[in-house]
């Protein structure tokens, strides 16, 4: 009978023991492997002062998993990822997402994650909750409204513009009920509660529309990372595939969508690749309507980015013009005691 080895474990928080990151770097660069910057805590196993195996966390997402291969059929993967679900439960950090190659899946699942969506290149998106994506989707089927027509927009709003409005009024105009998704991560210049109160005010004025809430099934760093760490385009078109199939095969069926909006794209390049994947992907499935930004007074159109730029700048006339009045309302009272 096969003795299996004694691991020492430990958790490294790479805010508050920088020292440590060396020794795992040098352990994932053995298996070509770098951390993200973003990994806030790594689960360490070790034999002696030997590193077995480490596992990151990144918010909700599990990143770099690696077991050295002497140890590899020890179960040492669930050890590590069982030390991340303990810290995530202290953290108050729920559901756990990882992503993994279709051959991997089986050693995951053993370890108490589940399949949530898969690319066309077999890269399975994985969750440690068999249920997470069905209860969300049962809880927006109690939101399905009546109608031929049903337009979904999902929308980051950093912070809510004249284009977004815009937006919101043509899927309102050419549909019977619009479901307006926010963006739910905490990675934008504005706060989610405070996107959420300038989207919310914003589209007060229009009849049938249902606000909806962040979730981690729709653009998060789960689903489509590339939208937040823009400057890796090379995973741009695997992550918007799966983000993009969640929402054909789940979240669409759940409320009856026939229509996604998106406003065109002529700054971001992510997003602009993001539109592309959506007409590939969920054409067939329901119409994309990609309707053209409006453009301001001098022929540029109107752009959050652009909106942050004269914030920053306190060019508060020229804000004043790119914003809904409820945006402009609300801004005031964040960068007060400014004069606008």
């Amino acid at each position: 009978m096969d003795i299996l080895p004694v691991f020492s474990l430990r958790i490294t928080d790479s805010i508050r023991q920088p020292q440590r990151l060396e020794k795992i770097r040098q352990f994932l660069s053995k298996h070509d492997l770098a951390p993200d910057n973003d990994i806030r805590f790594f689960a360490e196993a070790s034999i002696g002062h030997r590193l077995a195996g480490c596992a990151g966390l990144a918010g909700n997402i599990v990143k770099c998993v690696v077991t050295d291969t002497p140890w590899r059929g020890a179960n040492l993967t669930g050890l590590l990822l069982a030390e991340l679900e303990r810290i995530a439960v202290d953290k108050g950090i729920a559901p756990l997402f990882l992503c993994t190659r279709r051959e991997n899946c089986d050693k995951f699942c053993r370890c108490g994650f589940w399949p949530v969506a898969e690319d066309s290149a077999g890269t399975v998106l994985m969750e440690n909750n068999p249920v997470g994506l069905q209860r969300y989707c049962q809880q927006l089927q109690k939101l399905r409204q009546p109608g031929e027509k049903i337009a979904a927009i999902i929308m980051n709003a950093d912070p809510f513009t004249l284009g977004h409005q815009f937006l919101a009024e043509q899927a309102c105009g050419q549909c019977d009920w619009l479901h307006l998704f926010l963006v739910g991560e905490e990675a934008a210049y504005f706060s989610y509660a405070d996107r959420l109160t300038m989207l919310t005010h914003g589209v007060a004025h229009l009849p049938r529309v249902t606000v909806h809430g962040g979730s981690p099934y729709i653009i998060s760093r789960a689903t489509f990372p590339a939208y937040f760490l823009k400057d890796k385009v090379a995973v741009d078109q695997t992550w918007s595939e799966t983000d993009l199939i969640l929402f054909r095969d789940h979240i669409a069926p759940a409320l009856g969508i026939t229509h996604r909006f998106v406003g065109s794209e002529p700054f971001c390049l992510t997003t602009r690749r993001y539109n592309q994947a959506m007409h590939h992907l969920l054409g067939g499935h329901m119409v994309v309507a990609e309707i053209a930004r409006i453009n301001s007074s001098a022929g540029i159109p109107f752009s959050a980015s652009e909106v942050r730029r004269l914030l920053a700048e306190q060019q508060y006339d020229l804000l004043r013009d790119k914003v809904p009045a409820t945006t402009f309302s609300h801004l005031k009272t964040l960068i007060s005691p400014h004069p606008v």
